[in-house]
């Protein structure tokens, strides 16, 4: 039997959190998410929570209202806990950006696996269950002890790439590192393209330099695929290593723009061509009408996972549908450009 499900949201992706409403012909919810004059957060739920499926969205990133990434992690705790002590029946955290991803593992000593301690924070806080999409590092989910949908933006993005005209033999998919192979791999099946491979080392955090590339990109549009865009050096870099190896054109695609630090200029003086991503992170206002800057919105497939969970069905048909289907074969939602 389904629970009546509510939908409630932080600050650091409200847009995204009324589009997911709108799919689902509901309403966000009312909460107080602000800060106290010591700039603590302050968190009061405004609606009758009891015995209800809920839902609360937040990406852990930066906020429009210009709150940091920590601060979003601790609206978002905060707002579960409180739910849970309004004696919701079940709380779902929607996490369509996972922050400190990237801190999977100890890379040195005495370093923290922040991915971890995100993980339990959110269940000691009272989630029962995580939507996310595009995990940077697909093991964290089993930093979890309950279930995880971990989504994917490869059916819109790819959608898009089609209606641009760049599939099949037009273009070479490229994975910008060796640990993003898996990932290229998936979308070089569905536009039935080629794959390449930049290899590349990183002399210190935030730095790269390519060492080689695998795989022909001569006379063709090259599409650099990831999970997501921090600081932009990596794509940079790749782009002009794959256009000194022939390549026409080059184009990216990521799940994530996070844009940190000077990404948007490393970008706008790169020759890539097009940044396309999604809006797991609100675009910062630099790129709102930014002609090389693409932002399509993936609300329709949260929308679908949040309807699936409520009403106990499969949220692995979404990428799925039947058994003798490949991956690359399924449909996708239409591409829904937020901002360009």
């Amino acid at each position: 039997m389904s629970l009546n499900p509510l939908l409630f949201s932080g600050n650091s992706n409200q847009q995204l959190a009324e589009e997911i409403a709108k799919r689902l012909k509901l309403h966000v919810g009312k909460a107080l998410v602000s800060k106290f004059k010591n700039e603590e957060t302050r968190v009061q739920i405004g609606e009758n929570v009891r015995g209800s499926e809920v839902f609360v969205v937040q990406s852990l990133c930066k906020a429009p209202n210009g709150n940091g990434v920590n601060d979003s992690m601790m609206e978002l705790v905060l707002m579960i806990d409180a739910l849970k002590r309004a004696s919701a029946a079940r709380i779902t955290a929607v996490v369509p950006y996972y922050g400190y991803a990237k801190q999977d593992k100890k890379t040195t000593g005495r370093e923290p696996i922040s991915a971890k301690v995100i993980a339990n924070m959110l269940k000691v806080a009272g989630a029962k269950r995580m939507v996310t999409m595009d995990l940077h590092a697909a093991q964290i989910q089993g930093f979890f002890d309950g279930p995880v949908d971990n989504l994917m933006a490869m059916p819109t993005l790819c959608n898009y790439l089609k209606k641009e005209g760049l599939f099949e033999d037009r273009i070479v998919v490229v994975s910008p590192d060796a640990g993003g192979v898996h990932r290229a791999e998936l979308f070089a099946k569905r536009l039935n393209s080629s794959l390449a491979i930049v290899f590349k080392r990183r002399p210190e955090p935030d730095v790269s330099e390519v060492t080689d590339i695998v795989g022909d990109v001569r006379g063709k549009v090259a599409v650099v695929v990831d999970d997501m865009i921090s600081t932009g050096g990596t794509l940079a870099k790749a782009a002009e290593a794959i256009l000194s190896r022939g390549a026409t054109r080059v184009f990216t695609v990521a799940s994530h723009g996070i844009f940190a630090a000077e990404a948007i200029r490393q970008l706008e003086e790169s020759p890539i061509e097009r940044v396309v991503v999604t809006n797991t992170i609100p675009f910062p206002d630099a790129i709102l009408e930014h002609p090389k800057f693409v932002q399509l919105s993936i609300a329709q497939t949260f929308a679908d996972a949040i309807n699936r969970i409520t009403t106990n069905r499969s949220v692995s048909e979404l990428f799925t549908e039947e058994p003798e289907r490949k991956l690359g074969d399924i449909p996708a939602p239409e591409p829904v450009i937020v901002s360009k």
